[in-house]
């Protein structure tokens, strides 16, 4: 049976993924050791923490059958997800309808949020 909406929170280090059917839930960290980098003066690097497409393949596997997909997420975790979607996912890349900035709620307030955007979505849709 193929899922209608799912709702993905991300950061460096892990990833939830909400169903509307909680049973559903899963949950995947990213083995990456380097989490949080400093930018440091005359340091070669950008100080930015090296993408994991080995995690982004994870959480976009896990999503696969997904036919709206809500990505949220406080930082820059969230945008290399749509990216590595697009280079190695169409099917996924196109079930993305948004793309949102928030901090670090619980899952209730993500299924809230996730609720109102995607009547919201199908409002638009007609639906």
């Amino acid at each position: 049976m193929q899922t209608n909406h799912v709702a993905i929170w991300i950061d460096h280090k892990e990833a939830r993924i909400l169903y509307f059917d909680a049973s559903k839930n899963e949950f995947i960290k990213s083995d990456s050791s380097q989490h949080h980098l400093h930018h440091k003066a005359n340091a070669i690097g950008s100080g930015k923490t090296p993408i994991d497409h080995e995690f982004f393949h994870k959480v976009i596997s896990a999503v696969a059958s997904v036919k709206e997909i809500l990505i949220l997420g406080p930082g820059s975790a969230k945008t290399e997800l749509v990216k590595h979607a697009s280079a190695h996912d169409p099917v996924a890349f196109r079930a993305i309808v948004g793309v949102e900035t928030v901090d670090h709620p619980t899952d209730a307030q993500i299924m809230a949020y996730a609720k109102t955007y995607f009547v919201g979505v199908d409002n638009m849709k007609g639906i």
